[in-house]
C-alpha cells in the first residue's frame, strides 16, 4: 500500500488521539470510587443483617417484656380480688386462712415477675444500645456512599467531556486521510492493543521498540517514501521521518 507521507505522518495525531480515548476508557472502569462503592455495598450489607440481628433481639425482649406485664397483670387482679374477699372478712376461718397464704404466695409471685420483668428492661435497653449504634452506623456509611457516588459521577462527567472532544477532533482527521490507509490502521489497532501505527526513532520501531537491524532496516531505508511499511516484528504501521535514524 502507498500513501502521501503527510498523510502517514498524520496517522500520528490519529494514534495519539485514539490513545487518550483509550486511556480514558481505562480510567473509567478503574476510577477508585468503583472500588470504594463495593466495599461500601459490603459494608452497608453486613450491616443490614446486624441490624436485623439487633432488631429481632428487641423485639423478642419486647414480647418477652409484655408477657411479663400481662402475667403481673392478672396476678394484681387476683391479689385485689383476695384483698377484698379478706377484708370483707366472711367466710369461714379455713378460708380466710387459705386466702392469707395464696395472699403471701401472689405477693412473692409478683415479686419474682417484677424482678424478671425489670431484668428483662435492662436487657432490652442494652440491646437498643446496640441498635441504635448500628443504624447510626448505617446512616454514616449511606453518607459515605452518597459523597463517593458524588464523586464518581463528576469524574464520569469529565471523562466524557473529554472523550467528546477528543472524538471530534479525530473524524475531521480522519476524513482527510484515505480511507484504504484509515482502514488498515484501524485492523491493525484493533488487533494490537490499540497502537496501529509508531513512528520509527532512533532506528527503533515506536510500536515494539526494537531495534531494526540487518536486512530489516535496508528494506525500510530503501522504501519509497510514500510506501506503507510495517514492522515485521509487530505488524505495525511504521512511520518515518527525517529523524528516524535511518
Amino acid at each position: 500500500m502507498k500513501a502521501d507521507p503527510k498523510d502517514q505522518r498524520r496517522l500520528l495525531d490519529v494514534q495519539a488521539i485514539d490513545t487518550a480515548l483509550a486511556q480514558l476508557a481505562h480510567r473509567r472502569r478503574t476510577l477508585p470510587e468503583h472500588a470504594e462503592l463495593e466495599a461500601l455495598a459490603r459494608e452497608l450489607s453486613a450491616l443490614e443483617d446486624e441490624r436485623v440481628r439487633a432488631q429481632v433481639a428487641v423485639d423478642d425482649l419486647d414480647r418477652d417484656i409484655a408477657r411479663l406485664e400481662r402475667d403481673v397483670e392478672q396476678v394484681r387482679v387476683r391479689k385485689d380480688r383476695d384483698q377484698a374477699r379478706l377484708t370483707g372478712g366472711s367466710g369461714p376461718a379455713r378460708e380466710l386462712e387459705a386466702l392469707q397464704h395464696e395472699l403471701a404466695s401472689l405477693n412473692r409471685r409478683q415479686s419474682e415477675l417484677e424482678d424478671a420483668e425489670l431484668e428483662l428492661m435492662e436487657q432490652r435497653e442494652t440491646a437498643q444500645g446496640v441498635l441504635d449504634g448500628i443504624e447510626q452506623r448505617l446512616v454514616a456509611v449511606r453518607e459515605r456512599r452518597a459523597e463517593t457516588e458524588q464523586r464518581r459521577d463528576r469524574s464520569l462527567a469529565e471523562i466524557a467531556r473529554d472523550e467528546e472532544f477528543r472524538a471530534g477532533s479525530r473524524q475531521p482527521l480522519v476524513a482527510d486521510l484515505p480511507g484504504d490507509l484509515v482502514a488498515l490502521y484501524d485492523k491493525i489497532r484493533e488487533a494490537s492493543g490499540g497502537l496501529g501505527a509508531a513512528l520509527v526513532a532512533g532506528g527503533r520501531c515506536g510500536g515494539c521498540r526494537l531495534e531494526l537491524y540487518g536486512a530489516d532496516r535496508a528494506r525500510i531505508k530503501a522504501a519509497d517514501p510514500d510506501e506503507v511499511v510495517r514492522c515485521e516484528e509487530c505488524r505495525r504501521i511504521m512511520v518515518r521521518t527525517a529523524e528516524s535514524g535511518l
